[in-house]
């Protein structure tokens, strides 16, 4: 907007030295520069759908009887913010070193930040758009949450899974005592990244499913030999192996009569 009085005789608007609009007349051939006002009081445009080439200086030009005068306007863009590239989701095996980036546009500059989404988590673990983690542990599995701000509008973010690979581990395999007739179950818990595949042993001896009066069942985190009934020749010293693509390990547990 322009204020004028009735002593003002020509008025003119101006982007930097280039004419926008003279008196009624338009001099630039951008549809979005609109004349709001020409009256006795106001001279004032309208930049439609603002871009961020439009920022800058702006002029308006009145004549008076006496001399010309200027007055300035400085437009200032303001661009939300905008994740335009992030780090894929990504697989490392424990210990490894892992770099997540994320790159944001806007105006201002975002303020850029990284989260874990975990429980454990208290808040902000970078607050730069890179986040480095040396010696990468299970408990830092999980998504990664990157923010970018600017006060423009609400903060955008995007996250990333980082997936933490580790041997088997067995948290679990206890002895069993069950009586002759009943049924008796020997359980194997173990976790890992990628999912553990199970074996069973009796001795030296490899135990298959659809061996007669047993049943193995084989899930992600755990395997669970049934005996639908305990024989003489059941009782003994039972072996679990959990493996995967980087290691394998076992427990040892005894199926007793009472």
């Amino acid at each position: 907007r322009c204020s004028v009085d009735n002593r003002v005789t020509r008025v003119a608007w101006l982007n930097r030295s280039s004419i926008l609009y003279a008196g009624n007349d338009k001099w630039c051939l951008d549809p979005r520069v609109v004349l709001l006002a020409n009256t006795k009081t106001q001279y004032s445009i309208q930049i439609q759908d603002v871009d961020v080439y439009d920022e800058g200086p702006y002029t308006c030009s009145v004549q008076t009887d006496n001399h010309p005068k200027t007055s300035r306007v400085h437009l200032i863009v303001q661009v939300s913010p905008k994740i335009i590239d992030i780090s894929p989701d990504v697989s490392i095996n424990e210990g490894g070193n892992v770099s997540l980036s994320c790159i944001a546009t806007g105006r201002p500059d975002p303020t850029i930040t990284w989260r874990h989404i975990s429980p454990k988590a208290v808040g902000f673990i970078s607050e730069d758009e890179y986040l480095e983690i040396t010696g990468i542990t299970r408990e830092q599995s999980g998504e990664y949450e990157c923010s970018a701000s600017n006060d423009v509008s609400a903060p955008v973010v995007q996250r990333v899974k980082v997936t933490v690979n580790y041997p088997p581990y067995i948290s679990d395999a206890k002895s069993t005592g069950v009586p002759v007739g009943q049924k008796g179950i020997l359980l194997c818990e173990a976790s890992a990244v990628p999912s553990a595949d199970f074996q069973w042993y009796k001795d030296d001896k490899r135990l298959t499913e659809g061996q007669k009066g047993l049943k193995v069942e084989n899930k992600p985190f755990f395997s669970r030999l049934t005996f639908f009934n305990v024989s003489e020749q059941d009782y003994g010293n039972y072996t679990c192996v959990a493996s995967n693509q980087l290691g394998n390990t076992n427990a040892s547990m005894i199926l007793y009569g009472e």
